[in-house]
């Protein structure tokens, strides 16, 4: 079973778990009781402006799609991050971007050997501006 198709049965089952009524969709009031009986103090007013928020279609409910898009914005921030964290452990000369010597020096951690004619080439592989170095962006691009 693919990951997306697993996270899909797992968001089923929290729409599952929260839909009392059984009608595919998450009311404010089933959200709160929910909440509640997992020890939340929930007022009604709150529950609707969470529904609100995550309500793509305005019909006043949490459906599947709804919380499959929380879940996805979610995770988009959590790799965004990481790939942040990345491209810092890169960025030994801290300026902002990886430089041949900085992706020589990172390399050497790693126990992979290179000159930097050669971390030169690899740069330029990606280095879509031309300038001899990645920039946080272009390093996302190479990473996706």
């Amino acid at each position: 079973m693919s990951r997306k198709m697993r996270n899909e049965t797992q968001f089923e089952s929290v729409v599952r778990y929260f839909d009392e009524d059984g009608d595919g969709k998450v009311s404010p009031s089933e959200l709160r009781h929910r909440l509640s009986m997992m020890g939340g103090e929930f007022l009604q007013k709150e529950a609707e402006m969470v529904i609100e928020a995550l309500d793509s279609d305005g019909d006043g409910f949490l459906s599947l799609e709804d919380l499959i898009v929380l879940m996805e914005e979610g995770g988009e921030e959590e790799k965004l991050k990481d790939l942040r964290d990345a491209f810092e452990m890169y960025d030994t000369e801290k300026c902002g971007f990886i430089t041949p010597k900085s992706l020589k020096k990172m390399l050497r951690r790693m126990g992979e050997s290179k000159s930097i004619d050669e971390c030169k080439m690899m740069i330029n592989h990606f280095d879509l501006n031309g300038d001899g170095v990645l920039s946080f962006e272009e390093f996302r691009i190479m990473m996706q």
